[in-house]
């Protein structure tokens, strides 16, 4: 038990500055398509508004990944909490929409913190601790949709700017926070490459079952997350109240597994074995919730989704950082994070797709058709 409570030096401070940098990304998603509507921003552009910041952060991740490498973790993370907070003070002052795009792709683009921070997790964890502490980090995510959205709701009755402002004061003090006490866990900084293999092992990474794996089975959980408000509205009556309720119930339930029993599972059975067991787990969630047309149904279906991704997303993370050497863990990461921002670009519009023409049940099943892919394409060898 005493070696649980082992952490090595500078995790809580890597913790601490995710979890301050999701609070403020919690303050403001919830409100961002109301303050949009005050600039007469259509649904069309207020959709149009959330996917900027996934467009940027497909584009950008891989760059700030690939810097972390280069100049260390600890620049590259104070520079993305600065973008941030530079697109949040942007999103406040501003007058016309145009504005708000600039600093929701501002906001994109500096995004690349999670990866980063990822990458300095894997810097310093043992290998045998490695999913453990991702899954803490993940946790992290979790707190900051817990306690960002209630801060976001009191800080808006100051005015609608007002959140976007305390967000962006949110991030300062954290770049701040981070300059002071985040340590530099890149030991790899300054060693040279040669430029035409590091080009020609970029491309190659590019397209690996790993980061097809990513794609798939974000696009996967991105549809679901989209369409489910609408798919509760239509089988179960879920209130706009009820729905965020429920989503506030799978964060917990996915901080619980992430936090708590990913450490002693990936003990007990290894990253890669959970990661096929966590897709296995997402099917069986997909198939249930399709099918789903009463409240214990759906309690099981719920269960399953938060479990399966609880397991898949810090294993995925780890057994990517395993496959390569340390001097390359931030571009591979961050390759990793670009092909989920692409995911989140395109799963909800499959799923809408889906949901208006084909049922309210298709977008589960296609999601469940897109986990088994995944599993096919992470389990081959090559």
């Amino acid at each position: 038990m005493a070696e649980r409570t082992k952490f090595p030096a500078g995790f809580w401070v890597i913790w601490s500055t995710v979890a301050l940098d999701m609070v403020g990304f919690g303050m403001v998603v919830p409100i961002l398509g109301r303050y949009a509507d005050r600039f007469g921003a259509s649904g069309f552009e207020v959709g149009l508004l959330f996917t900027s910041f996934s467009i940027a952060q497909f584009f950008f991740a891989p760059v700030m990944g690939r810097l972390s490498d280069r100049i260390g973790r600890k620049p590259v993370i104070i520079i993305s909490l600065l973008g941030t907070a530079v697109g949040s003070f942007v999103t406040g002052a501003a007058g016309t929409l145009w504005l708000l795009f600039l600093g929701r792709f501002l906001d994109g683009a500096s995004g690349a913190s999670v990866s980063v921070a990822q990458s300095a997790i894997t810097d310093i964890a043992p290998p045998e601790q490695r999913a453990r502490l991702l899954g803490m980090l993940g946790a992290a995510f979790g707190v900051g949709f817990v306690f960002g959205p209630a801060i976001g709701g009191l800080a808006a009755l100051g005015g609608p700017h007002v959140p976007f402002y305390v967000a962006g004061v949110f991030a300062l003090c954290n770049a701040v926070a981070a300059f002071i006490r985040l340590p530099e866990t890149n030991q790899n900084i300054g060693k040279a490459r040669d430029a035409v293999q590091s080009a020609s092992r970029r491309r190659s990474f590019a397209w690996n079952k790993f980061t097809i794996t990513a794609l798939l089975a974000g696009t996967a959980f991105a549809g679901f997350e989209a369409t489910f408000a609408l798919f509760g509205e239509r089988r179960f009556h879920l209130t706009e109240g009820s729905a965020a309720a429920v989503f506030l119930v799978v964060g917990v339930m996915l901080v619980v597994v992430q936090g708590g029993l990913i450490g002693p599972l990936t003990k007990a059975f290894g990253s890669p074995r959970l990661l096929v067991a966590g897709f296995t787990v997402l099917i069986a969630g997909f198939i249930v919730l399709a099918v789903a047309e009463v409240w214990v149904v759906l309690f099981l279906a719920l269960a399953l989704l938060s479990l399966g991704q609880g397991l898949v997303t810090p294993s995925l993370t780890s057994v990517v950082a395993d496959s390569v050497s340390p001097d390359r863990r931030g571009e591979v990461l961050g390759v990793q994070q670009s092909a989920g921002a692409l995911s989140r670009i395109i799963g909800p519009a499959i799923a809408g797709l889906l949901f208006d023409h084909a049922g309210v049940a298709w977008p589960y099943v296609v999601a469940a058709v897109l986990t088994g892919a995944a599993l096919a394409t992470v389990s081959r060898r090559k």
